[in-house]
C-alpha cells in the first residue's frame, strides 16, 4: 500500500528519498506556506483581501505540492498527517517526525515575518494580530468558539476528503496539487471571516508564538478542530466513498 499522499496521483516520487530527505521537504513545504499565505495576510491583507488571502494560501499548497510533494508526500500539515495516517495511507511511525518537522517549518516561516515586520517602527505582533486565528473577539465575524469548532473541523474532514480522493489509485492522474490548492482556496474563503482560517495545527502555531497573549491562549482550538475534523475524515472517507481498492 501507497503511503505518500503523491505516489497514487502523480506517481513521481523519487526513487528512495531519505527520511532525512522527507523531513526536510516537509520543513521547506510547510515555512512556504506559513510565509506565503500568512505573509500576505501580514503585508498585503489590506490591499488584497479575503481573496487575496485566500488565493495565497491555495497557491503555497499548489507550489508546494508539486515542489515538494514527489519527496515527502506533501501534507505540510500535522492535520492531513494524522488523517491520512488513520485512512491508512500514511505509517502510524512516521507521524511524529512528520509534525515535528512541520511545526518547525511553521516556527521559522513565523520567526522570518517577525523579523520583517518589525522593521517598520511601531509594529506589533500582539496588537496587529499577526495573521492569527481566533474565536470571539479574535474572530474577525465575532464568531463564537462552538461555531470556530464546528467550522475547523468540518472544513478539516473535508480537506482530508479532498486529499484522499485525488490520491487515490483511481483519481485522474497529475491534478493532485491543483485540486488541493484549489480547494484550501474555497475553504479560506468560507472560513477566513469565522476564524482567520486555521486547518492546519502547525499554521496556527507558527505565528501564534509570535503574537502571544490571547493568540496563544486560543491556539488549542486550531490544534484540536483540525486533528479531529481530519481524523473523522479519515476513518469515514472509505465507507462514504468505498476503498481505493475496489
Amino acid at each position: 500500500m501507497c503511503h505518500n499522499l503523491y505516489c497514487q496521483g502523480m506517481n513521481t516520487l523519487i526513487s528512495s528519498p531519505t527520511q532525512a530527505q522527507k523531513w526536510g521537504a516537509e520543513a521547506l513545504g510547510t515555512f512556504w506556506l506559513v510565509f506565503g499565505g500568512c505573509g500576505t495576510a501580514i503585508f498585503a491583507g489590506d490591499n488584497v483581501g479575503y481573496l487575496g488571502v485566500a488565493l495565497a494560501f491555495g497557491l503555497t499548497v499548489l507550489t508546494g505540492a508539486y515542489a515538494f510533494g514527489p519527496v515527502s508526500g506533501g501534507h505540510f500539515n500535522p492535520a492531513v498527517t494524522v488523517g491520512l495516517a488513520v485512512a491508512r495511507r500514511f505509517s502510524w511511525k512516521d507521524v511524529p517526525g512528520y509534525v515535528v518537522v512541520q511545526v518547525i517549518g511553521a516556527s521559522l516561516a513565523g520567526l522570518v515575518l517577525f523579523v520583517i515586520a518589525n522593521g517598520v517602527d511601531g509594529f506589533s505582533a500582539k496588537d496587529s494580530g499577526f495573521a492569527t486565528n481566533g474565536y470571539g473577539d479574535r474572530s474577525p465575524g465575532g464568531f463564537s468558539l462552538g461555531s470556530v469548532l464546528l467550522a475547523e473541523a468540518l472544513l478539516t474532514a473535508v480537506f482530508l476528503i479532498i486529499i484522499l480522493g485525488v490520491s487515490a489509485k483511481r483519481a485522474a492522474v497529475g491534478f493532485d496539487g491543483l485540486t488541493i490548492g484549489l480547494g484550501l482556496t474555497l475553504i479560506h474563503l468560507i472560513c477566513i471571516p469565522i476564524s482567520n482560517t486555521s486547518v492546519n495545527p502547525a499554521r496556527s502555531l507558527g505565528v501564534g508564538w509570535f503574537a502571544g497573549g490571547d493568540a496563544l491562549s486560543q491556539v488549542w482550538v486550531f490544534i484540536v478542530a483540525p486533528i479531529v475534523g481530519a481524523a473523522i475524515a479519515g476513518l469515514a472517507h472509505d465507507a462514504i466513498l468505498g476503498s481505493d481498492d475496489d
